[in-house]
């Protein structure tokens, strides 16, 4: 069976355990660790989980903070919500997972005075960026260049929340 909701610290291990482990010789995953786990526990964050059996197979972060902190555009709206870390296990992908996931986010987010999200798709990720068109980012915010991910162009989409 499956089940969604906010990540316990034991929920935020186990992913980001897995998470170090797919992505063996890449530091970079073992700080974001420790990072989404103090955000979380000081409420800078709140990541959404998918389990299965119990098991974290899937994840979504949410935050106010970052919206204002890496999107040039829009530092003055304080109802701004950032989403990242919208990652699943690759035999759980096309089954919905995600979606439910963000309309727990969207809830969520109403709740604490949040009217729109804003999320970030790398340009060569043409099937992300299909998806987050389909749940309704529409409104394109603006583009830079990610040096921390070998210059990757990122493309910042933003939606109302319902």
């Amino acid at each position: 069976m499956f089940n969604y909701r906010i990540a316990t610290p034991q929920d935020l291990e186990q992913i980001w355990n897995y998470n170090i482990e797919i992505n063996a010789g890449d530091v970079r995953w073992v700080n974001w660790k420790q990072s989404a786990i103090d955000d979380n526990a000081s409420g800078k964050s709140k990541t959404f989980v998918v389990l299965k059996d119990d098991v974290p197979i899937g994840e979504m972060t949410f935050t106010p903070e970052q919206a204002h902190a890496l999107i040039g555009k829009v530092p003055h709206e304080k109802d701004v919500g950032y989403l990242y870390a919208l990652r699943i296990m690759n035999e759980y992908e096309g089954q919905g997972h995600i979606s439910k996931l963000l309309k727990m986010v969207e809830k969520y987010a109403k709740s604490v005075g949040i009217k729109s999200l804003i999320i970030g798709c790398e340009a060569k990720e043409a099937r992300n960026l299909a998806i987050y068109l389909h749940w309704g980012f529409n409104e394109f915010i603006e583009s830079e260049i990610d040096k921390d991910e070998n210059n990757a162009l990122v493309l910042y989409y933003k939606m109302a929340v319902n």
